[in-house]
């Protein structure tokens, strides 16, 4: 076939093409539009008489796209909003769009946010013809030389109000209607070759043939390629649909479950009588909030004799030498198989279902489970929530109540001095600066303590319990952050809050410093006071006089019912998404997820904050979704840079197909390590062994690509030796970490590996402002009287600066009254902080400064 041939043959193609597109938008029949568009009879069987009389068929081709033109005018333009024929048009142009503007239309009364916010314009790809004919100055005039009319034109459509109606009604709202037409405009002046149907319709109306209103179906075509999630708003509303998340499980469902709810506080037995069930039972399933209850079970049903697995995420650990599973299983309840029957199976700490990060774990673990007895141990709160959920899923349910072994009296007196500590003492503070520094001034007492917090290695926290628990031990204070509210068994005889204000994550994922609420009250003061130890009868107390009516009236309140359980997007379901969406990134899909998600009055959805976070920061590494999807869910610490940087290298090696031996991972973490030898080493350490944490977790889901997690997890126990040794002498890093702050030291350890790895000069230098502000902090003195104590509580939280913006808020908020301020000035100032200005440190660095 020659070039005439092709050439002819794509211009009757594309005849035949703009034929059934103008059926389907103007509702002629085949036969009319062939009367209307004339086809040259010898076109097809005389290519050269085809060519020869072009010009002579010029005439009749304006005469067929006039009758088309009018023809297509008539029937498609938009009638006045007076004329019956105006619903009827709307109808038909968007029967399915009109269910999609009532979704919206709900959601805004109701407050949620507008998707279309969401929606991130698809770029158009351009079609190339390759004979580079352009059909549609075939067919009609060209428009090279009219851009600014074509301009007019385009802006006429775009201000008519019957337009911006018609996009309403399909799915298009003022935000998506201004994106796809400023997108529509830009391809029609920028596109020298246009769809010939376009084409046409624009030469008309540019030849006063047409009517800006015949844009409309190709101006809602290019806007369905331009947001493609509007061709499917009911799929993706099917998909995100959660109002029934109990029929995800069929196994669950296919069986009749007992539930038992065991309701008591702290120290109450409820979970001991739990676990006689899960003992005597033939196979079961313990399903605790922490590795370290997960392990404490593991050992002591082995114990018992009972073959007992420990699955976390991070290790999987067989009773059986050749690895065949056991008939009993503990594991961390974001690890609970619901694929795997079970007899009984243990839910511990239920009213964790609330928690707006984790509380989709619980909810999984209950709806999901297949076990004919589940036992739920927690809060009183969580029972008529429990019984909702039970009712749907049509399961028996029954409630036990318990009461508290041992006593727990909140005293009427104070701390208010450190001096006035006993054996059995724990000190609960909010924040590690407050921890050291109270850990500091009891050595300097002479009064050894045991220290814990949330980010200590499991192994040192186990190991300062057992020094604390140890009556041979000189060790009888413990100085502990809420990291002791539960997974640590404690013989405490008196819980002591240093404060009684915390930080918070609220529902936005914010943080935010907010009062100790009833129910982590009375989860930290029941550690007081332990059935069968030397100190059976609890005490809890604060520290400041001002603060024990607070604790007092935040103790005598009841704990409030939970009303919703928590639910996370499934892999499959963003898969799904990812299907109709493939352009999307994957915070992308999430955020339309949850905002197109449906929730009933039971249930609502988790804070996706941390993944989105993990999302965007390997969106740039190519990942197939699977592998993605995996990698954000990885429980990392976001806001140390060494493990996000150590994240970011896993997620680029595997996308390189390169796995992560031992030796390449030592090299990353500067393995071997040494002693910290003050508290920045200390918690670069910590970070080391969360990153560890990271690679074994990874290597149970990519075993190809992190094969050595055996060795890992030897190195990784020799780094929890190293860091309890720290940890033992943690005073003295105190002392080494206030001695470089005095001496204006701020560089890093020399074994620090985000210096080594050179992760930039704006990095390092927030890093150094950060350690300054932290180590200037611990300098927090415990006063015999109210008014020292409360001056180096504010002290310690550098409210030094009374004429900012923090003074304003603690006075806004009531914190804190004008007077009080004047009397810190005055503490302030007797207390010698201005002489701190005139030291030989500060007179160097000003001196230096002048230079």
């Amino acid at each position: 076939m020659n070039t005439i041939q092709k050439r002819t043959l794509r211009v009757l193609v594309e005849r035949l093409r703009l034929q059934e597109s103008l059926s389907t938008w103007c509702g002629h029949s085949h036969g009319s539009l062939r009367r209307a568009v004339r086809i040259p009879v010898g076109m097809v069987g005389n290519h050269a008489a085809a060519s020869d009389n072009n010009h002579h068929d010029h005439n009749r081709r304006s005469t067929a796209r006039l009758t088309h033109s009018w023809t297509n005018r008539t029937s498609h333009r938009i009638p006045p909003r007076s004329s019956p024929n105006y619903l009827n048009l709307s109808h038909s142009c968007s029967v399915k769009r009109n269910v999609n503007n009532r979704h919206y239309s709900e959601s805004d009364n109701n407050g949620e946010k507008n998707i279309s916010t969401l929606f991130i314009p698809v770029p158009v790809k351009v079609t190339f013809n390759p004979d580079d004919i352009n059909i549609g100055e075939e067919l009609g005039a060209s428009l090279k030389d009219k851009k600014a009319e074509l301009l007019k034109v385009l802006n006429s459509f775009y201000r008519r109000k019957e337009i911006q109606r018609l996009a309403a009604e399909n799915g298009l709202d003022e935000l998506l209607f201004h994106q796809a037409f400023v997108s529509f405009r830009k391809y029609i002046v920028e596109v020298e070759c246009l769809e010939p149907d376009l084409h046409i319709v624009l030469s008309d109306i540019l030849a006063g043939a047409g009517h800006v209103d015949d844009i409309f179906p190709y101006f809602l075509r290019h806007a369905r390629q331009v947001f493609p999630a509007l061709d499917c708003m009911d799929d993706l509303r099917k998909i995100s649909d959660l109002t029934d998340p109990a029929q995800w499980y069929p196994d669950a469902r296919a069986i009749k479950r007992k539930i038992v709810f065991h309701a008591g506080p702290t120290n109450s037995g409820k979970t001991y009588h739990a676990l006689e069930s899960f003992c005597s039972a033939k196979s079961g399933v313990y399903c605790g909030p922490l590795k370290l209850l997960a392990n404490e079970v593991h050992m002591k049903t082995n114990d018992k004799g009972i073959m007992c697995d420990l699955v976390t995420g991070e290790e999987r650990r067989y009773t059986h030498p050749e690895g065949i599973p056991a008939s009993h299983v503990a594991c961390t309840v974001e690890m609970t198989n619901v694929n795997q029957p079970y007899e009984v199976a243990i839910i511990d700490e239920i009213q964790m279902l609330r928690d707006p990060a984790r509380g989709w774990a619980w909810t999984r673990a209950f709806l999901g489970v297949a076990a004919q007895e589940i036992h739920l141990c927690g809060e009183a709160a969580a029972i008529s929530l429990v019984q909702q959920l039970a009712a749907a899923t049509g399961d028996e349910m029954e409630v036990r109540h318990y009461k508290r072994l041992t006593s727990l009296k909140i005293l009427d007196q104070p701390l208010e001095s450190l001096e006035n500590v006993r054996p059995g003492d724990c000190i609960v503070a909010f924040n590690k600066n407050d921890l050291y520094s109270i850990s500091r001034q009891l050595e300097a007492m002479g009064k050894e303590c045991a220290v814990i917090y949330g980010s200590l290695p499991p192994g040192t926290k186990l190991s300062q319990a057992k020094k604390f628990n140890d009556p041979d031990d000189p060790c009888k204070i413990m100085v502990a952050t809420d990291a002791i509210g539960m997974g640590l068994n404690l013989s405490i005889k008196r819980v002591i809050f240093n404060s009684l204000i915390r930080p918070i994550i609220n529902e936005k994922g914010e943080k935010e410093m907010d009062r100790l609420s009833t129910s982590q009250a009375l989860q930290i003061a029941g550690r007081a006071g332990r059935f069968g130890t030397q100190f059976e009868e609890g005490e809890v107390t604060t520290f400041l006089s001002s603060d024990l009516p607070t604790l007092k009236e935040i103790l005598a309140c009841s704990v409030e019912s939970i009303e919703a359980a928590g639910l996370h997007p499934t892999a499959e379901q963003i898969e799904l998404f990812a299907y109709h969406l493939p352009d999307a990134t994957l915070s992308n899909l999430i955020d339309i997820f949850v905002n197109l998600s449906k929730v009933d009055n039971n249930y609502f959805v988790c804070n996706v904050d941390d993944f989105k976070f993990l999302a965007d920061m390997i969106q740039h590494i190519p990942l197939h979704l699977r592998a993605r999807y995996v990698f954000c869910c990885a429980p990392i610490n976001k806001k140390h840079p060494f493990i996000c940087t150590m994240f970011l290298k896993f997620a680029r090696q595997y996308s390189r197909n390169e796995p992560m031996t031992y030796d390449w991972f030592c090299r990353q973490i500067g393995w071997p390590l040494s002693v910290p030898k003050n508290i920045r080493d200390l918690m670069h350490l910590e970070a080391v062994h969360d990153v560890m944490d990271l690679y074994l977790w990874m290597s149970y889901r990519f075993m190809d690509m992190f094969p050595d997690m055996v060795i890992v997890r030897t190195i990784q126990r020799e780094l929890d030796d190293i860091i309890q040794e720290g940890v033992i002498n943690i005073t003295k890093l105190i002392r080494a970490t206030e001695s470089r702050s005095a001496n204006g030291v701020t560089s890093l350890p020399d074994d620090d590996i985000e210096r080594k790895k050179g992760m930039g000069k704006s990095a390092d230098s927030k890093r150094k402002t950060k350690a300054k502000s932290r180590e200037k902090s611990q300098a927090r003195s415990y006063g015999s009287s109210d008014e020292e104590a409360d001056g180096s509580q504010l002290d310690q939280r550098k409210l030094s600066s009374v004429s900012g913006r923090l003074s304003k808020e603690l006075i806004k908020q009531g914190l804190l009254s004008e007077e009080v301020l004047d009397q810190l000035h005055r503490e302030w100032k007797s207390s010698g902080m201005g002489k701190a200005k005139g030291s030989k440190g500060g007179g160097s660095g000003r001196k230096k400064k002048k230079k």
